[in-house]
């Protein structure tokens, strides 16, 4: 598994594979949406900004997801954000760990090129499959946000992860 920064041919991939309800599955669909906001972004700055990017995760030669990260606030912005992650993977691809490693493989990247002292991510509560990578990736289950997402036509509670620089 290999994090690198997204390309054109990247985007036509997330656009036939990730943006449908098929290829988000029951916890990550939100409604179609364009991919014209990408395709802008890639252009203009490479979807890699100080408050986030995306990158293309690749397994074995092949485009099989990507990951996205943003600066969440607890406090003082200058002081008191970190980084929240998110990832969507290829169904034809899931199963495989490759989640759980690409997540790894985010944290590091951000450990490595910010002075973030902590990573977050949150899943639906019932999203096994996401809660058990995250795990494996190190995240500790922190706690439960109640009705912190709607989707679908009703809220949804949510689990939320950290890992930190130390751990």
């Amino acid at each position: 598994m290999t994090l690198r920064p997204v390309v054109e041919s990247d985007l036509t991939v997330f656009d036939r594979e990730l943006h449908s309800p098929e290829g988000r599955g029951d916890f990550q669909w939100f409604g179609y949406r364009s991919g014209l906001h990408d395709r802008r972004a890639l252009e203009a700055n490479g979807l890699l900004t100080d408050d986030g990017g995306t990158l293309t995760v690749c397994a074995d030669g092949e485009v099989a997801g990507r990951v996205q990260w943003g600066k969440a606030i607890w406090g003082p912005p200058a002081t008191s954000w970190c980084w929240t992650i998110g990832i969507l993977i290829r169904p034809a691809l899931q199963g495989r760990g490759i989640g759980t490693e690409a997540q790894r493989g985010l944290a590091r990247y951000l450990f490595d090129h910010s002075w973030a002292n902590r990573i977050e991510a949150s899943t639906d509560i019932r999203n096994i499959a996401e809660r058990k990578a995250l795990e494996k990736a190190g995240f500790t289950r922190e706690g439960v946000l109640r009705g912190a997402l709607w989707r679908g036509g009703q809220w949804h509670d949510q689990v939320l992860y950290s890992l930190l620089r130390a751990d």
